[in-house]
């Protein structure tokens, strides 16, 4: 059996002009990266201006196992089985971090025979878009730290500095750090940190920016300190904000590239989901909506992390109203939420399954909370047995949700034919009607209630706890005027609770907020629950061990 790489490396792409040309893209419209990857040009959007949109469906899943769910793999063989009959579908999809890359989780350009292509080149330095972010992020960091050194004008109390350093890495020791030691001339020492790039408020910026202009006014509203007098200092102030944009202006354009079937997908912007709003660019959506028919999106881990954010920050800010929601399991991943030690997931449980559903239940329940029409995605294995399949399609089908077995995996588009036509069905049932999607919570209810609503309402919390941290924290933030931002919660992604223990649908638990901090320039409000970080730290032995580059420049090992 082929592994990834090997299916990526015997792909025959196609040259990306071709592929622009496919969505009616001219070559002046591109600036190509090499052969096979291009950035699109401005003017593109003023072109399209007032073509009408496509249809918009969100890809997300169940709360992630160690069985894996397969969602980046369904995202890309939905497109790939859209063109098999005949639908003109554009992928859009978030880039890889390198620090999963060479941690633990892996890359994020799909699997097997529904893989998003050229994989080395986006799972790696693709066309720089991370080294942009991370270089925007540090220059202000850089003249934060140069402001202090040079008599620090706005005052600022360097024991109250809000925006940290970043870096595409997981590395543990850079938690937390103590900067400018070494005398007078080396900065003034004080206590700083980093963020894993992708979640550092920049990149959720780029991510939620519809323009140049936008993005230049989002960077100046950034708070990165208060002043010895407690008022908040902004990144505008610091005047530094053009020279950010400058940084930017190229990273802001959206990505083409394809898939193994020759599918265009537009690849940008790569928030967390768990740490941060965990979608693509609002721009690379966008831009998807008004080139295809059907647009095919992903959120990142489960629908209460990367759905919820998607629907309450990424729709709301957008003006986005997605036609459908393809949730995608395993029933490996369900027998694991029932109990099932991971070895033994092969296994015929049915005791186990009728358990571990209603995990999948709660996920259904929820995206119809926001009045959206759900298509649930089995990613199939070969031990599942007939027995199994047949328990999930009749608790589909008593749900009232169409259900897919799906082998795109195994068999690209082929293996999705089923899915692609039961979405396009879904969405012309529900095209009468109108849309009738709506976030969950208004922005007028104060961030507590907020964070009540979500964890009432998603995560089946019986209460939400507020550390005293937490409550000075919100205090402050709604009493500088940002009461009416939607929050972004932090949160683990292995448990529709802020304990990744407690598996299935669990019980009698309250969500604890231990702090928050405001995104100003997003726009949005970070709740942090658990101990969830924002910067990871590498496992004991990190997938890079097992990556290699010959003499030749061949890659191995990557998945």
């Amino acid at each position: 059996m082929l592994s990834d790489i090997e299916i990526a490396q015997s792909a025959e792409m196609k040259r990306i002009n071709e592929i622009a040309a496919t969505l009616g893209i001219d070559e002046d419209e591109l600036e190509p990266y090499g052969h096979y990857k291009a950035k699109l040009s401005e003017s593109l959007y003023s072109k399209l201006a007032f073509r009408e949109d496509g249809k918009l469906i969100l890809v997300t899943a169940i709360n992630p196992t160690p069985a894996g769910e397969g969602k980046t793999t369904i995202s890309v063989g939905l497109c790939e089985a859209m063109g098999r009959i005949g639908k003109k579908a554009v992928l859009a999809l978030r880039e890889p971090s390198l620090g999963p890359v060479f941690g633990m989780k892996g890359g994020a350009a799909g699997g097997g025979y529904a893989q998003v292509v050229p994989m080395e080149d986006i799972n790696l330095h693709f066309t720089g878009d991370m080294h942009a972010i991370t270089a925007a992020n540090n220059l202000l960091c850089a003249v934060l730290d140069n402001h202090l050194q040079q008599g620090n004008e706005l005052q600022i109390d360097q024991r109250r500095i809000m925006f940290k350093r970043c870096m595409d890495m997981n590395d543990r020791a850079l938690r937390s750090i103590v900067v400018g030691l070494g005398g007078k001339a080396n900065g003034v020492p004080r206590e700083d940190g980093f963020n894993i790039t992708v979640a550092s408020e920049i990149m959720a910026i780029l991510c939620l920016s519809t323009d140049i202009a936008d993005l230049r006014e989002r960077l100046g509203n950034i708070l990165v300190a208060y002043n010895l007098s407690g008022e908040p200092v902004f990144a505008s102030q610091l005047g530094v904000c053009g020279a950010m944009t400058a940084l930017l202006k190229d990273a802001l354009k959206p990505n083409l590239v394809q898939t193994l079937e020759n599918n265009p997908a537009f690849i940008h912007g790569g928030p967390f989901a768990n740490i941060a709003h965990g979608c693509n660019s609002i721009r690379a959506t966008k831009l998807a909506l008004k080139l295809g028919d059907y647009c095919i999106t992903e959120a990142g881990f489960g629908s209460d992390l990367g759905a919820e954010k998607f629907f309450d920050i990424k729709c709301r800010y957008g003006g986005l109203h997605p036609a459908c929601v393809v949730l995608v399991a395993t029933i490996k991943a369900l027998k694991y939420n029932g109990g099932v030690l991971k070895n033994d997931l092969a296994k015929e449980n049915m005791w186990a399954l009728e358990k571990g559903i209603e995990n999948l239940r709660t996920h259904i329940e929820n995206m119809h909370k926001y009045r959206v029409p759900v298509v649930v995605a089995i990613n199939r294995f070969g031990t599942d047995t007939d027995e199994e399949i047949e328990f999930v399609k009749k608790f589909c089908a008593d749900m009232g949700v169409d259900v897919s077995m799906c082998e795109v995996f195994a068999k690209g588009g082929a293996g999705g034919i089923d899915l692609a036509e039961k979405v396009c069905e879904t969405i012309d049932l529900c095209a009468d009607s109108g849309s009738t999607f709506r976030p969950l919570y208004g922005t007028e209810l104060s961030i507590k209630d907020k964070v009540e609503k979500i964890a009432a309402e998603i995560y089946r919390a019986d209460g939400v706890i507020f550390t005293p941290q937490a409550e000075k924290a919100i205090k402050e933030i709604e009493g500088i005027g940002f009461r009416d931002l939607p929050v972004c919660v932090a949160k683990t992604q292995y448990s529709l609770s802020d304990n990744p223990n407690l598996l299935g649908k669990p019980k009698n638990f309250k969500i604890t907020v231990r702090d928050a901090r405001l995104s100003s320039g997003a726009g949005f409000v970070v709740i942090y629950t658990g101990d969830i970080l924002t910067m990871p730290g590498l496992p004991k032995a990190p997938a890079a061990l097992n990556i290699d580059c010959d003499d030749s420049g061949n890659i191995t090992g990557l998945f």
